[in-house]
């Protein structure tokens, strides 16, 4: 599923994200550190992977995300 960054800290490595429908669903370090990615700026477009109401895994929107 995609979404847009809204915050990132980069010393936690959590943030959150809204849904292309405006809801915003936080992520914690385990979902970040999950992906390949560094860093994330607000505004850039991401895929989520969610589990039970909470995101497992943040990629770009370019990248696979795991099947």
């Amino acid at each position: 599923m995609q979404a847009t960054v809204r915050i990132f800290d980069p010393e936690t490595r959590a943030g959150s994200v809204f849904l292309d429908d405006g809801t915003e669903i936080p992520f914690d370090a385990a979902a970040f550190d999950a992906g390949p990615l560094r860093l994330l700026r607000s505004g850039q477009r991401v895929n989520i992977v969610m589990d039970g109401g909470r995101v497992t895994y943040v990629t770009l929107s370019t990248f696979p995300v795991p099947g």
